[in-house]
């Protein structure tokens, strides 16, 4: 039985994702066999996030538009300033949710659709070949009462070996196949983006972050692979008929998965957020496949109830600090963690009050400059 909202924003780490509904039928997957999402151990998730995810307090309207991403299976479109949250919320709807380890995608302007799919490395497989075909000329022992190799001397009492043809084998009639002793499986890995598309039984959390910092074609590289919840790896079409199955990495893990004849094709679509700091507008065709949601920077009881998760109950000093963190914020762009570096380093011991005072005023500077040009007093 469905329910809504699968995300809650609130609660402790559940099992509610078994309670979403099949999806709307254009936005239907069938890859297989399923996997096992792997289990969020710590490992693979610094402290900083593992907290991030833990006091992440989600607006309404950002629950809405997670549960609206999850249920309608598209990417999830996040903007808004720096220190807004928009990446901790991916990290804490995996952790609500129990997604498994987030798969991160950090975007530059040097970032590439192939890369974020998988990783080959074919000097290293060359290497690997030419070491093998080595080892394959290199002389090995004779052992005893073995036959001798066709035109070698032959000392009498050693079976001789029997004569080969040269003309080979038609493949299914006793020759057999050829083996790929370069491992081309041994030089390949999937990407964060390759990883969450595998055909789990549950989504993969997925964070693509700061997606205007691309190339302008990123976005619509982006397009089909969203829309279809599949690819390829030329690299393994090409061995296909002599290795139609290939085990690989996976991005973030040393667990091994199999993929069969070079195609990969999602179960369950991944849950992707993709952040935006506003720098740059996407055209249309990118913008309808997602769900879109505005962050703002809290104000008054949101922001007091980061504080509080972050920091525990805020004292008469710390009440205050928010007051005219929240006053400061209407004349330029301040970012949240700017607000709790000063509210925990105002509350160490041996500082008076006009001491506190001042460092509460550096810690808190406008982040635009021209914001910032004769606004300095707190």
């Amino acid at each position: 039985m469905s329910k809504w909202p699968v995300y809650t924003g609130r609660t402790a780490p559940h099992d509610g994702i078994a309670d979403l509904p099949p999806p709307p039928p254009w936005r239907a997957f069938d890859g297989g066999p399923a996997l096992e999402t792997p289990a969020d151990d710590g490992a693979t998730t610094s402290p900083d996030r593992a907290h991030r995810a833990r006091t992440y307090r989600a607006t309404d309207e950002a629950v809405q538009l997670v549960n609206a991403a999850l249920y309608l299976r598209r990417p999830l479109l996040v903007t808004g300033p720096p220190g807004s949250g928009k990446s901790s919320l991916a990290y804490a709807v995996a952790r609500e949710l129990r997604l498994g380890p987030v798969l991160r995608w950090n975007i530059t302007s040097r970032s590439t659709l192939h890369d974020a799919l998988y990783q080959y490395d074919p000097l290293s497989r060359l290497y690997a070949a030419g070491r093998a075909a080595r080892d394959d000329t290199r002389p090995r022992p004779h052992a005893p009462g073995a036959p001798h190799a066709p035109g070698a001397p032959h000392t009498p009492g050693t079976p001789a070996a029997p004569r080969t043809s040269h003309t080979s084998q038609p493949p299914g009639e006793g020759a057999a196949a050829p083996v790929d002793r370069a491992g081309i499986a041994d030089h390949l890995r999937l990407g964060p983006l390759g990883t969450a598309l595998l055909p789990y039984a549950r989504p993969r959390a997925l964070l693509i972050d700061e997606i205007d910092k691309s190339d302008l074609d990123l976005p619509n590289d982006l397009l089909n692979i969203l829309e279809e919840g599949q690819y390829e790896i030329p690299e393994l079409l090409r061995v296909a008929k002599r290795t139609p199955r290939a085990t690989l990495l996976t991005d973030g893990t040393d667990t091994p998965v199999t993929v069969a004849k070079g195609r990969v094709r999602c179960r369950a679509f991944p849950f992707v957020v993709l952040t935006s700091n506003g720098e740059r507008e996407f055209p249309p065709a990118f913008l309808r496949r997602c769900v879109t949601l505005r962050l703002r920077q809290p104000r008054d009881e949101h922001l007091e109830e980061i504080v509080r998760a972050h920091l525990g109950e805020p004292d008469a000093y710390a009440r205050g600090l928010i007051a005219r963190f929240l006053e400061r914020g209407t004349g330029g762009e301040l970012a949240t963690d700017q607000l709790l570096n000063a509210i925990y380093l105002t509350g160490a011991a041996g500082l008076d009050a006009a001491s506190r005072d001042e460092l509460a005023q550096q810690l808190m500077p406008y982040l635009s400059a021209a914001a910032d040009t004769g606004r300095d007093a707190l």
